[in-house]
């Protein structure tokens, strides 16, 4: 009998109501076992070492655990791996480069007990271990030198990433590495380094597209921080509370968004810093351009009725022009009355300050569009114009006088300048519009004219495109005089309705009573201010002040300025990066229903999960306390999430192999006791990461070879008991400049902006029409450290071999096997070009011996000599391409990359063969595994 519709309805209920049930439940038992009840969530605990029965294989403590743990099964560990083997293996793993044939032999052969720890120490020093192990947190914190979404322009984030790679080579205390990049600008007096570590949380993507809500992008990149901060240091999927409480964690919804607070009160500044190569070559261009400028004077010309030497006569010529040119700019100079703003504020929340000089600067937020609202007073007197100066600022790009921040060009567009007034005494009285007229600039802009200002339409600017860095001033008339008989207030409106934030960033605002017409005058206000006194009243560093600007501007000079002019810009502007700093004004966080922007609620407090420890107490509760909080001794995961993360980098998998999940939800560790010693460890050595770098190398379990039996193979697979060494794909940047290193053309140089290495023309073609402009010179095979990092456009060859895009937080590096990687390996670019300067250094090598060549081009790739099979195949082959060559069957000149007249027929076809030998090496298994 068929159901009734009202009884399909109650049974739809009744299912829908047992699933409710069924997650509820679940929801509740999970949360109340996932607790106090889980291993990670537990302060680790400094285990005993276990007893174990092999005690002549134990090294370091670490051995012990992973014996007992084979004893227990049943199995025992392998042997060492041969001397040739350990030192590649260390080499790649601490610096991300292959050993040299010196370095080998010397290892080789030194019988000494301690060769082994020398060599682990010479390392560990190097400053290629911090650029080695800088892609590992460079991963981690989504590091890329662009601004990623659609248009994905460049940014300038460099000093950061060297500010790691200086961190790790000094061996930075973990803690403070910590705290100096989630608040180092927080700490008693900060550092220049401490402040460009917060570039920690300016790794997020920054949205460039006209029209964009600023404060919606501005809150996700919180939501990335939050996201970021709990994956890296707690190794917590605290990310999945944003829309709802924690699925399976002790983590509620209002609990993610008082860590949310915690990072929600800073500012997003542009730090200028002083690069000493680059303050050098400002200080040497600044002095040309002060010699020039002394110079003026003997370059004025000789006035044609002078008397006396050339010299008199020049000078005469100059007091005559420059008596005349006082004379004439006096009678065009204004009396203007510089306000003193009582009230301001900006609607799309920026943090408006009042500098000394009545100026305002605006800082901190940057809204997309803005409208900057100003008052002040004047005394009774009729008013018949005003003027607004835009001002340069070294806290704005390029000095502004525009904030231009994510173009990071300097430049605004003011779109409608409007006043009113109203008695001041009468607070009640409505305010009048004053009618505005006859605007002008001190600088014409064909395209966005001042007059756009006052035309009354919000989709007109006035824009000083191309023109930052120096002071621009606009006047205004009032269409009638402005009869303020009584003390008024003024209130201007400046309304900025453009695209990219182009707001003004320091302006000043004045008024005149001034007879019309008014002009507007580039002409500094220090200047102005002398004009406006008799010239017998000028004291002698006046008169001087006004010499100098007379010519710096007359026409006579128009030659020598242009050579000013042109050398000034040559001038490079200091480098910038992004960072964090505490906004004075609190900003409210509210908890938002389903995780949307859109949907905010109730008002949070910061804080922090209450399944871990509370904040420190006795201070505010901000970044510092939150930088604090994670590093404080009571934190059960900090330590175990950053030593598995090494673990992983050395093994190829993480004592926890869910490195980004030790919830309830990720893998247990293999390991337990093991990890719980090394957390405690790393803190008992005053978190010291070179000191557990040395223990883990150090250790026998890592100095195993990893040439395993079918038995280990069968009988642990994924080699979670630790019974053999790990063998793996070294990451694309090792491959890329393991190959560059071998051939010789690898350039050591350390730090500096991001270069353009050379890839396939295909892969060159960026979004939005961006080139890829292939570096010149050194640049072209600096390490793959360096390499830019555009995130719609990964450099190919890195995609290839799976490195991260770094668009979200990455703790664990997939590895496939495409045959694309084999290709690559073969044809791309840069191995191309390695495999013809390999070849050049075999030809260059002490012997003409065919084999002895081959012994050496397999020791530069590989360490160790080749067996009696691998010679003779490449001796072979080197002999079989050699006569293809010389037959004529193949073309040695496109092989050497050079015309056939440029080099001898004999010697081509030679260049040829060792240079297919060396792409044979370059492209073999193992020279891209680290054994």
């Amino acid at each position: 009998m068929r159901a009734t519709k009202k009884h399909r309805v109650e049974r739809r209920w009744t299912r829908w109501f047992a699933c409710w049930y069924g997650v509820v439940f679940v929801t509740c038992v999970q949360f109340s076992i996932g607790s106090e009840d889980h291993w990670s969530f537990k302060p680790p605990v400094r285990p005993l070492l276990p007893a174990v029965q092999a005690t002549d294989w134990l090294r370091t403590p670490i051995d012990a655990f992973v014996l007992a743990r084979l004893e227990n099964a049943g199995a025992s560990p392998l042997p060492v791996a041969d001397r040739y083997t350990l030192i590649r293996r260390l080499s790649l793993d601490l610096t991300g480069l292959p050993p040299t044939i010196e370095e080998v032999d010397a290892f080789v052969a030194d019988d000494g007990p301690d060769v082994y720890d020398k060599l682990v120490e010479r390392l560990l020093a190097s400053p290629r271990f911090g650029e080695r192990w800088a892609h590992w947190w460079l991963d981690a914190v989504r590091f890329a030198d662009t601004n990623g979404y659609e248009i994905d322009r460049p940014r300038s984030m460099w000093l950061y990433r060297d500010w790691v790679v200086e961190a790790f080579n000094q061996d930075q205390n973990f803690d403070q590495f910590a705290v100096d990049q989630v608040a180092g600008d927080l700490l008693p007096e900060p550092t220049l380094a401490q402040r460009i570590a917060t570039g920690f949380h300016r790794n997020t993507f920054m949205n460039e597209e006209g029209g964009h809500d600023w404060e919606q992008f501005r809150w996700e990149s919180i939501v990335d921080r939050v996201h970021t901060t709990s994956t890296v240091f707690l190794g917590l999927t605290l990310a999945c509370a944003q829309c709802h409480d924690h699925k399976y964690d002790p983590v509620t919804q209002a609990e993610y968004y008082r860590f949310f607070a915690l990072l929600n009160n800073d500012d997003e500044p542009f730090l200028k810093v002083p690069v000493e190569s680059i303050v050098r070559e400002q200080e040497r261009i600044d002095a040309q351009v002060d010699r020039l400028t002394a110079q003026l004077v003997d370059r004025f010309p000789e006035g044609d009725d002078a008397q006396g030497s050339d010299s008199e006569r020049r000078r005469q010529n100059l007091e005559e022009k420059f008596v005349q040119w006082c004379t004439d700019e006096a009678k065009r100079v204004n009396r203007w009355q510089v306000l003193d703003p009582l009230h301001f504020s900006a609607e799309g929340n920026a943090t408006l300050t009042k500098l000394d000089d009545l100026s305002i600067l605006a800082t901190g937020d940057r809204p997309e569009l803005d409208t900057y609202e100003v008052a002040a007073h004047v005394d009774g007197r009729p008013i018949t114009g005003f003027r607004l100066e835009a001002l340069p600022h070294p806290k704005l790009p390029h000095y502004g006088p525009g904030r231009g921040s994510v173009m990071q060009d300097g430049t605004f567009a003011l779109t409608e300048f409007t006043v009113s007034a109203k008695p001041v005494e009468d607070s009640a009285a409505p305010s009048q519009s004053v009618s505005l007229r006859n605007a002008t600039s001190s600088e014409k802009f064909e395209r966005r004219p001042i007059e756009k200002a006052i035309d009354g339409d919000r989709l007109t600017s006035w824009h000083i495109a191309k023109a930052a860095g120096r002071r621009h001033v606009a006047v205004f008339e009032t269409a009638a005089p402005l009869e303020a008989t009584k003390p008024t207030e003024l209130s201007f409106s400046l309304l900025h309705n453009f695209i990219h934030q182009q707001c003004l960033g320091r302006f000043r605002l004045s008024v005149t009573s001034d007879p019309t017409p008014l002009v507007a005058s580039p002409r500094p206000v220090e200047i102005e201010s002398i004009l406006l006194v008799s010239p017998s009243a000028w004291t002698s560093d006046q008169r001087a002040e006004l010499k100098k600007y007379f010519l710096s501007v007359t026409p006579e000079l128009e030659e020598q300025h242009k050579k000013i002019k042109e050398l000034a810009a040559q001038r490079p502007l200091l480098p910038t990066t992004m960072v964090v700093e505490k906004r004075h004004e609190m900003r409210p966080t509210y908890f938002h229903r389903r995780g949307e922007f859109s949907r905010p609620g109730d008002r949070v407090s910061p804080g922090v999960p209450a399944l871990l420890h509370p904040l420190p107490t006795g201070g505010e509760s901000d970044r510092l306390s939150l930088a604090r909080w994670l590093v404080d001794g009571k934190n059960p995961l900090v330590g175990r999430v950053i030593m598995n993360q090494l673990w992983q980098a050395y093994f190829g998998q993480g004592l926890v192999t869910t490195p980004e999940d030790f919830g309830t939800q990720g893998e247990r560790p293999t390991h337990p006791l093991l990890l719980d010693w090394l957390a405690t460890e790393f803190v008992r050595s005053g978190w010291s990461l070179k000191a557990m770098h040395r223990l883990i190398v150090s250790s026998s379990v890592y100095r195993q070879s990893s040439r395993a039996t079918i038995a280990l193979h069968t009988t642990d697979p994924e080699n979670k008991a630790l019974g053999r060494g790990a063998r793996f794909r070294v990451d694309a940047e090792v491959i890329r400049d393991s190959v560059l290193f071998v051939s010789g053309l690898l350039h050591p140089a350390v730090g500096g902006p991001s270069v353009f290495p050379p890839q396939p023309a295909v892969a060159s073609e960026l979004v939005f029409g961006g080139k890829w402009n292939t570096s010149e010179g050194n640049d072209r095979y600096r390490r793959g450290l360096y390499t830019f990092r555009k995130r719609t456009a990964p450099y190919a060859a890195f995609q290839l071999f799976d490195a991260p895009t770094r668009n979200t937080c990455q703790v664990k590096r997939e590895r496939s096997n495409t045959p694309l990687q084999s290709l690559a390996l073969l044809n791309d670019e840069v191995v191309v070009e390695s495999a013809r300067s390999m070849a050049k250094r075999i030809v260059a090598h002490r012997t003409t011996a065919e084999a002895e060549r081959i012994i050496y081009a397999f020791r530069l790739c590989l360490a160790r000599p080749p067996d009696d099979v691998e010679l003779s195949t490449l001796v072979d082959f080197y002999r079989r391409q050699r006569a293809r060559f010389e037959a004529g069957n193949a073309d040695s000149a496109a092989v050497v990359g050079v015309k056939p007249e440029d080099m001898a027929a004999d010697e081509r076809h030679e260049l040829a063969a060792w240079t297919l030998v060396a792409r044979t090496l370059l492209n073999l298994d193992e020279m891209v595994t680290r054994e």
